[in-house]
């Protein structure tokens, strides 16, 4: 081991534990990698910014596009809910259908966009069989993850990992549907784990009793203020038997600068008291109306606001693409802006309530929102929200809709067939809704996901770092080393199960893209080095790289249903691992018949 690759593995390894920890944002956390690598002299200028130019980069860019203007037109929607209406006999059928087109969707269509158009449906359809969403909400994420591996456009993973591969000399280009030749038993392994064993042990984490008629999800915190007059001054929550006749719980009291957290429920209450209390808004009303308090906010929502009869509750998701994040509602103008008022954050299971106005918002939060219908059902045509638990399916037949349809389809089938590059086909597509104003200029650069090109585009160099320092060939010979004292007959097996696992593991506890561009060129080295095709352990890189199930962390999607789902981290875990385990042993079994050694 000389000097370079230790400064390589050194910065490699920081940078893991930076993307673990996410003290930056992970596209900061790979330009600060891209910047190190390119100071210290590993890295010339053209090659800093080949990521940038790079296709994989550019397809994924244009795929976005493309994924948006079918999001647009509503189809995936109404052909869900569709299916789902003539499924309402038979609930493990109709739940099959529901994971098995969503997994189909997603192997066409970028696999955050899928989750982010049926994370409302789930949580209905959940409300509908009478159970926790939470039972629900994890195995969409799973099946758009299991999707995104049918196609070379499937996830950004399958497209990054085919343009490293093109880059070495002599290889056959992975062509669209090749992944489907093992991907599809995985959808099927998949699947069939998520209807039998899944439900078993998903906890429910929220309940199915309605909060609203639209909104079924866990109850929020609040502060009530004791106002003069009030029936509950000189007398004790236990006298008023508040948790009784409206279910809600004091769990602070606040008197002048004294904090109450002991015998709470004994407390003889006095004008001016603040209840920091747990329950829905509906209750917290009725329990205004009869004991005469008032409700605190931190922007002071008004009682004739709070009893407006169009109001109405629901909870969303804040998305990628909101110009909230990174800003407080305070800042950004919340109130004027969009009409409706923030009782509640929910953040990876934690609830905010106090001070929220300040709070700078992060992607996936979940905001408990109250305000007019009008204005609520507005939010998600923004495209700064995603309205859990309100389905519209309803085709949106805007001038020429049935063109995005059309265009992508062709678009995929002609690059399946070989006639076209996947990049052109793309690039053809968007330009032709574009100038038939099916979307605008302003409507595709929302829809791209920078924070995953700016990703993608700064990792990439680190590939050639990895070849031009010898660090691939390193980390090969020692994974050879260990190959090596096992007979020739089984060292194949091995070497795809070594490659696989290693591959596995980082990915669920770092960016899925920076595990796939560090473990291609290695996969590719130690394959050379036993004098084995590549081929095969190429696709279980992909495949294991995609395979983020143990963590909320490991993927996008995870992290989205997260919050709506009130899980733990555990939760993944419990869940993620063994369907983890099982994929690894089917996939040293499988690949190998697929694609030989």
């Amino acid at each position: 081991m000389n000097v370079d690759i230790i400064i390589v593995l050194t910065i490699l390894v920081l940078g893991f534990i930076l993307f673990l920890t996410e003290y930056f944002t992970i596209d900061v956390t790979a330009l600060i990698i891209l910047t190190c690598f390119f100071g210290l002299g590993y890295l010339t200028p053209q090659e800093a910014m080949s990521g940038f130019s790079n296709s994989a980069v550019i397809t994924i860019g244009l795929l976005f596009i493309l994924s948006s203007a079918i999001q647009k037109t509503g189809v995936l929607e109404y052909l869900v809910v569709s299916i789902n209406k003539l499924l309402q006999s038979s609930k493990t059928l109709g739940m099959a259908i529901y994971y098995f087109t969503i997994s189909i969707a997603s192997s066409l269509i970028n696999n955050t966009a899928i989750v982010a158009i049926f994370m409302p449906v789930t949580i209905r359809l959940a409300h509908r069989y009478k159970i926790s969403p939470s039972k629900m909400l994890i195995p969409l994420s799973y099946a758009a993850i299991l999707g995104g591996t049918l196609t070379l456009v499937g996830t950004s993973t399958n497209l990054l990992v085919s343009s490293i591969y093109m880059g070495y000399e002599n290889v056959e280009p992975i062509r669209m549907f090749e992944f489907s030749k093992y991907g599809i038993i995985i959808l099927i392994i998949g699947i069939l784990y998520l209807l039998v064993v899944a439900p078993k042990i998903i906890p429910s984490r929220t309940v199915t009793t309605s909060l609203t008629k639209s909104y079924h999800l866990g109850g929020y915190l609040t502060e009530m203020k004791i106002k003069k007059g009030s029936v509950l001054i000189g007398k004790s929550c236990l006298d008023r038997s508040i948790n009784y006749n409206y279910d809600v719980t004091v769990i602070d009291i606040i008197r002048d600068k004294e904090h109450i957290v002991k015998n709470i429920r004994r407390t003889v209450l006095k004008e001016g008291d603040i209840l920091f209390v747990r329950g829905t808004l509906q209750n917290f009303i009725r329990m205004k109306e009869v004991e005469g308090i008032t409700l605190l906010t931190d922007e002071k929502l008004t009682q004739s606001e709070l009893e407006q009869e169009d109001n109405e509750l629901v909870e969303c998701l804040l998305t990628e693409e909101s110009e909230l994040v990174g800003k407080s509602l305070m800042s950004a103008n919340f109130r004027q802006i969009y009409g409706a008022f923030i009782l509640a954050i929910r953040r990876e299971g934690d609830i905010f309530r106090k001070k929220i106005a300040h709070m700078k918002l992060n992607p996936f939060d979940t905001l408990l929102v109250y305000g007019p219908s009008k204005k609520i059902s507005g939010l998600s045509e923004r495209g700064d929200f995603i309205v859990l638990g309100k389905v519209e399916a309803i085709l949106q037949k805007d001038r020429l809709w049935w063109v995005s349809i059309y265009v992508v389809m062709i678009s995929i089938i002609f690059a399946s067939l070989g006639y076209i590059p996947i990049i052109k086909g793309a690039f053809i597509s968007v330009v032709i809704l574009l100038s038939l104003k099916i979307i605008t200029a302003q409507e595709s650069y929302q829809s791209i996901h920078w924070q995953v090109i700016i990703l993608i585009a700064a990792l990439i160099p680190i590939g050639i770092v990895l070849q031009s320092t010898g660090t691939d060939d390193w980390i090969a010979n020692n994974i050879s080393r260990f190959i090596f004292m096992f007979s020739s007959s089984v060292q194949p097996y091995l070497l795809l199960a070594t490659i696989y696992f290693i591959t596995m593991v980082l990915t669920e506890i770092s960016s899925n893209v920076a595990t796939a561009i560090i473990m291609v060129p290695i996969a590719i080295s130690v394959s050379n080095q036993l004098f084995l095709d590549t081929r095969p352990f190429v696709f279980a890189v992909a495949f294991a790289a995609s395979a983020s199930f143990i963590t909320p962390i490991g993927y996008q999607t995870n992290l989205m249903v997260y919050g709506p789902g009130g899980y733990k981290f555990s939760d993944y875990i419990r869940v993620g691992l063994p369907l983890s385990l099982i994929l690894f042993f089917v996939a040293v079994i499988v690949i190998p018949q697929i694609w030989s050694f």
